[in-house]
């Protein structure tokens, strides 16, 4: 196992509506870095995702993405100053402590794919 090196994971993230999420997903804070008209390549620091044109309503509403942050309080302001959640008409919760010993909310893509941002605490 010793040659075994991984070096990323991303997942692919189903779009209803491939250029509305690719602004939502810009108007997050996230980079577009790629994007061929079926496939959009979205980074942030070190994090990554594949958003495709693709979309199955049983496999969005069944899918969750987690992010793992340093300051759930301050992605959630960053979140609310961006005002996405009034221009998408999305769902989102605020910032709470969980019995995981997290520190998480929850925000829903356009398309319906629930995001966990999460602190250790």
């Amino acid at each position: 196992m010793e040659h075994l090196e991984s070096i990323e994971l991303k997942t692919f993230v189903p779009a209803k509506d491939f250029e509305l999420s690719k602004r939502f997903y810009k108007d997050l804070g996230f980079s577009m870095n790629f994007d061929d008209g079926n496939l959009a390549y979205f980074c942030h620091n070190d994090c990554s995702f594949l958003l495709q044109n693709y979309y199955v309503k049983e496999y969005a509403d069944n899918f969750m993405m987690h992010l793992l942050v340093k300051n759930t309080d301050a992605w959630w302001e960053h979140i609310k100053s961006t005002g996405v959640i009034e221009k998408y008409n999305i769902r989102a919760e605020s910032p709470e402590v969980k019995s995981w010993k997290m520190k998480d909310f929850t925000l829903v893509d356009p398309a319906g794919v629930l995001w966990r941002f999460g602190e250790n605490i």
